[in-house]
């Protein structure tokens, strides 16, 4: 898996392909964890989703992790130099899949510091949600985020994959305990993000995008 920053070798399991669109050029789809805390449930619900990502020939999955990133709070008219790299990255993908929890009704602090320190690499780009967290399962988070992202000239795709009470839906190895639902909705989720990944690339390289 290509990464921006530092791995974190639980995060990146073996590489296999077994997707659609050989006939193809890859999308890069760039996958971000958003939550950044100590003691985090994140690795275990991404380490499922970019299992299913990776068995895809049609998608590239580079993962963007906030715990490894600084973003700096305070904006100002250029992203810092150590945003060099995952600035790089996000202009370089076809399409992000956001892996967020729900922090107090909405979404992580850190994650709002990277949207909003870059702009253009947004831009006329399919955005997809995998959630996670309480009764909500982080489906607020995602309803906040999706306004975000429309305002960043972005398409949100309507299918997500959410986890209601994520902590007892997983074994000890990081399996869900009950896959085929979870499983059909990833599935959804990447057939329809890949939908948009194409056209709108196909759509950019045509004709570049009037923000």
């Amino acid at each position: 898996m290509n990464t921006t920053t530092r791995e974190n070798p639980q995060l990146a399991p073996a590489r296999t392909h077994s997707g659609t669109h050989p006939q193809q050029d890859p999308l890069k789809l760039a996958v971000i964890v958003a939550s950044n805390r100590r003691g985090r449930f994140a690795p275990v619900i991404v380490r499922w989703f970019v299992r299913h990502a990776q068995q895809r020939d049609d998608l590239d999955v580079t993962l963007v992790d906030l715990a490894d990133l600084d973003l700096p709070t305070a904006l100002g008219s250029a992203a810092p130099e150590g945003l060099a790299a995952v600035s790089a990255t996000l202009a370089q993908a076809d399409a992000f899949v956001v892996v967020t929890p729900e922090y107090n009704h909405s979404y992580p602090a850190a994650l709002k510091s990277l949207i909003d320190w870059h702009y253009a690499q947004w831009h006329a780009k399919p955005v997809a949600f995998v959630s996670y967290g309480g009764v909500s399962g982080g489906l607020r988070a995602v309803e906040h985020l999706r306004q975000v992202f429309a305002e960043l000239h972005a398409t949100t795709v309507r299918d997500t994959v959410s986890f209601h009470n994520a902590h007892g839906d997983f074994d000890g190895e990081g399996h869900h305990k009950d896959p085929a639902g979870c499983d059909a909705a990833a599935k959804a989720l990447l057939d329809r993000l890949t939908w948009w990944g194409h056209a709108l690339r196909n759509a950019r390289s045509e004709r570049p995008y009037a923000a």
